[in-house]
């Protein structure tokens, strides 16, 4: 008989719940449908994000070769891509192309040959111009800086580098010339 007793209790329960699933439906009315009767307009927020990003391509090591001959000058396409404003600093380590072993060169002949250094990108505002700087080797000593003024880059940049004139009465010492320059962006 306990056993009969439990399963009417249970089948008792479960009627008694349902009973009361049925009529809470027919009975309710959403909480929502009272603030829609007189609403004319309605806002929704939506966000999203992108993250920011610069990169840059590898820059090809420029060999001149023979720095006797005048006129020397190599130019390289870069990747360069930076999707917020930016500010590009520009150092060189040593101010010039300079002597590996007699920087400050020996007797008549110089230890360093000078150089000038052009960049040229592309920076869209959102209408596209060409953002142009051009600096001195000595300048790059200090660094040199380019903004982009609020301005994004997607294009790529022109760096060109052309060699000046040897800085001693005779001409460059003989040897091996090497300049180090550093490229660095930031975001804004």
């Amino acid at each position: 008989m306990d056993i009969l007793r439990l399963g009417s209790y249970k089948a008792l329960a479960t009627a008694a719940l349902v009973g009361a699933m049925i009529s809470g439906v027919a009975v309710s009315t959403p909480a929502a449908a009272r603030e829609i009767q007189n609403v004319r307009s309605l806002d929704i927020a939506v966000s999203g994000m992108v993250r920011q990003h610069c990169a840059m391509g590898n820059i090809p090591d420029m060999d001149f070769g023979n720095l006797e001959r005048r006129g020397l000058g190599i130019e390289a396409r870069v990747a360069f891509d930076c999707n917020v404003p930016f500010t590009m600093t520009i150092k060189g380590a040593r101010g010039g192309l300079t002597h590996t072993t007699m920087p400050n060169g020996q007797g008549p002949f110089g230890g360093v040959l000078p150089y000038n250094l052009a960049v040229e990108m592309p920076v869209r505002y959102p209408s596209q111009q060409t953002l142009s700087r051009s600096f001195s080797s000595r300048q790059l000593l200090a660094g040199g800086i380019i903004s982009s003024n609020g301005g994004i880059a997607t294009d790529g940049m022109v760096l060109a580098v052309e060699l000046g004139q040897p800085s001693g009465e005779a001409g460059l010492l003989a040897g091996d010339y090497s300049e180090t320059i550093t490229i660095t962006v930031s975001p804004i």
